[in-house]
């Protein structure tokens, strides 16, 4: 059983924490663990928003949130 758990966790721990966190997520590109990425992502302030006729796009700044749906009108 020790073989199988070592085989699934990374080799490296988690930045904040030190725990191991599973193999795939750190394939990924992610250094913590599900708990420690949770908590650093609610920290960060964005939407997803359609844009019309479009895609989708992230919006970070709220002044940029305003009349962005307005079907390609100007807005102030």
């Amino acid at each position: 059983m020790g073989k199988v758990k070592q085989h699934l966790t990374s080799e490296k721990p988690c930045v904040h924490c030190d725990a191991l966190f599973p193999k795939e997520r750190e394939r990924l590109g992610y250094d913590t663990c599900l708990t420690c990425g949770e908590a650093e992502a609610k920290q960060r302030l964005h939407t997803v928003v359609p844009m019309h006729k479009s895609n989708y796009t992230v919006i970070s700044n709220r002044a940029e949130l305003l009349g962005i749906n307005n079907k390609g009108g100007f807005f102030r």
